[in-house]
This record gives C-alpha cells, structure tokens and sequence, in this order.
C-alpha cells in the first residue's frame, strides 16, 4: 500500500506543471454620471475631486462651456462643464448640491475643474476589461473616447482628458 501511495505521489510531482504568477494589468478610473449616462476618466489625469457644492463665481464673458472660477486653496481654477463640451443634453442649471462633483483634471497642456453631475466610483479595474470604442459612436465623441466597458451592470465610456480639452479649446475659438 505504501508503495502505491508514493507511486502515486511521485507519478504526480512528475506530471505537476509549474504555475506562472501573471498580475493582469488594472487601470485606476474614477467613474461619474452625465445625465443618464457613465463616464471615466483615468485616474492619473484626476488631481482631486470636489463637492459639488463648492462655490463657483461667474466671471463675465466666458464661454458658455465655463461655468466659473473655483479658489482651490489659493488658486484659482475654471471649471469647465463637461456634459456641454459632449454636447450631451445638459440641464438648464448645472448640477450642483451634495451628489454633483468637480473633477480637477490635469491634461498634457491644460487643467481645470470638470463639472460632473455625480461621481459614482474610483476603482480599479483589469485593463482586459475595456474594449475599444464601437464605430457608432457620435461623430463628436470618437476623438476622445478611448474605450468601454461594464461596471457593476453600467455602461461606462472611457475618456481620454487631453482630446476633451482639445475639443473645448476648439470650441472657444
């Protein structure tokens, strides 16, 4: 019996194959809403996130898609609202109030505040996960979204922070 048993043992550690140890790439993402939809943003280009209820002053004759100036402990930021520079169908007011967010965004050229109507997570997640964007989108979305993917039963379209900048430049000019 015993011979059997280390047979059996020895037959085993020949047939046992060594066990590669891969992490999955993850990526860090800090996933908000948008009306009805779901966005994200990488985590690397999202310097902080604000209350929403933190006070945003007018300053005259900026562009529709500013909403204002924010002092973030001494200095000062614009804050961009997001959902018109998508041009997504916005409410007339933007969201503000304990469930509304800014995002400051720090691009290759540029940062600023980005007006969110709730951040929903940070998270990370396997980068096997998103998939490239499909060839329907809006033509006004292709040039700054850089995947999809699911998330606890939500659609999320992944951004790439220096295209939504370019569009808004574009747009102020």
């Amino acid at each position: 019996m015993t011979e059997t048993l280390d047979s059996l043992l020895a037959s085993r550690e020949s047939q046992r194959r060594e066990v590669v140890n891969v992490d999955e790439p993850m990526i860090k993402l800090v996933i908000f809403r948008l009306g009805e939809r779901c966005f994200a943003f990488p985590g690397e280009v999202i310097r902080e996130v604000l209350p929403g209820d933190e006070p945003v002053y007018f300053v005259p004759g900026m562009p529709s898609t500013i909403e204002g100036v924010i002092n973030v402990r001494g200095d000062i930021e614009s804050v961009i609202l997001l959902q018109r520079v998508l041009q997504l169908s916005a409410a007339t007011e933007p969201a503000s109030g304990p469930r509304a967010s800014i995002l400051l965004g720090q691009g290759q050229q540029m940062h600023s505040g980005l007006r969110v109507d709730r951040l929903l997570d940070v998270v990370d997640v396997p980068q096997s996960l998103v998939q490239p964007p499909p060839d329907s989108l809006p033509e006004h979305l292709r040039e700054c979204v850089t995947g999809l993917l699911s998330y606890q039963q939500l659609a999320i379209t992944l951004l790439d922070l220096d295209q939504v900048f370019a569009i808004w430049e574009r747009g102020t000019s």
